[in-house]
């Protein structure tokens, strides 16, 4: 059995100074990733740290960078909706495995009303993270104000309302739109109909604009009885199908602004007797997993989500460590699926 006592000590600051013959200062510098050491000192320092396998104090260097080594992913969605949403969850994914090859660390923070954004907003604030990504954000939303004005580093995960100065990464989701309702208009369809997005988010904003913009485009009357407001959720999705087959019982196609509300509206076609797509064709919004898998397989508008979620991580780096604008955004293409729903 080995004893304890005898284990040799981790290596200190002070030991890795004197085996690279720089001050202990210089070594702090190097550990902090301070510009003000010479190239010369510096490969000396790692080289040193190399050599004794010495570990930095996080605590320590906390201190002096003022660095957490983490940051905040947050979602103003009931936790239900959180965890079944397959966009959500692809993004929580996709953020997870950005960071896995870095040091850094993702908390999860959900928000289900104000009380529960005002404590983020007070946990971010306080310097518990170095940045936040913030996802699902409504018209009335807080927190980008309140985070922008208390200087956290911040990037939302979709266009702001009212093209409000911070950074975020989006789809096209207006061109998708467009791009999902010309394609029923190109295969023959005449009374086209959608299942909005929530209207206090921009993402429904967007595609329900695109979608209009199609309609005009062809030379076509735009008609409010063919609109319906969802809530990107399945039950949201039949509940609308439902409603437009009651207003507007000789529709032949639908464009839904999310794959499992057209999941739902599948389910309501199928129960009205309308076979998909030889009465009714439905286009959907995102190539979710259940996309594929549904019957029939779901035509829809592909998000590049493989490209967004390094554009947030990167986006957010750039601002916590000083050389990013608060307000830079990118933009990200999105793509037609073809399958037999349409």
């Amino acid at each position: 059995m080995t004893d304890m006592s005898t284990r040799p000590a981790s290596p200190t600051l002070d030991e890795v100074a004197v085996l690279a013959g720089v001050s202990r200062a210089t070594v702090s510098r190097v550990v902090n990733d301070s510009p003000r050491v010479s190239p010369e000192a510096r490969a000396a320092v790692r080289s040193a740290i190399a050599e004794l396998r010495y570990v930095p104090n996080r605590m320590a260097r906390s201190l002096v960078t003022r660095r957490t080594d983490t940051i905040a992913l947050v979602l103003n969605e009931p936790n239900t909706q959180v965890f079944s949403d397959p966009f959500f969850a692809s993004i929580v994914r996709g953020v997870s495995a950005t960071l896995a090859d870095t040091d850094l660390n993702l908390v999860l923070l959900t928000a289900q009303d104000e009380r529960e954004q005002q404590k983020i907003g007070r946990f971010a604030r306080r310097g518990h993270v170095d940045g936040v990504i913030l996802m699902s954000v409504h018209s009335n939303d807080p927190l980008p104000d309140n985070l922008a004005e208390a200087g956290v580093p911040l990037v939302m995960c979709g266009r702001p309302f009212d093209d409000r100065a911070v950074a975020y990464v989006d789809a096209d989701n207006r061109g998708g739109a467009e791009a999902a309702t010309a394609h029923l208009i190109a295969s023959g369809r005449s009374r086209i109909a959608t299942i909005t997005g929530p209207m206090d988010m921009i993402a429904g904003v967007d595609r329900l604009a695109g979608h209009r913009a199609a309609i005009v485009a062809a030379g076509r009357q735009l008609h409010p009885e063919l609109e319906e407001e969802g809530d990107f959720t399945e039950v949201g999705g039949a509940r609308a199908m439902e409603a437009l087959l009651a207003r507007e019982p000789e529709l032949d196609a639908v464009f839904v602004a999310s794959d499992p509300m057209a999941v739902g509206a599948l389910r309501a076609l199928r129960a009205a007797d309308r076979r998909v797509p030889e009465d009714v064709a439905v286009v959907g919004f995102d190539d979710a997993a259940v996309a594929a898998r549904c019957d029939p397989p779901l035509t829809t508008i592909a998000q590049p989500l493989t490209d967004m979620t390094p554009l947030l991580i990167e986006l957010l780096l750039r601002q916590i460590e000083g050389v990013g604008e608060a307000a830079e955004s990118r933009v990200c293409q999105t793509s037609l699926v073809r399958r037999a729903s349409a």
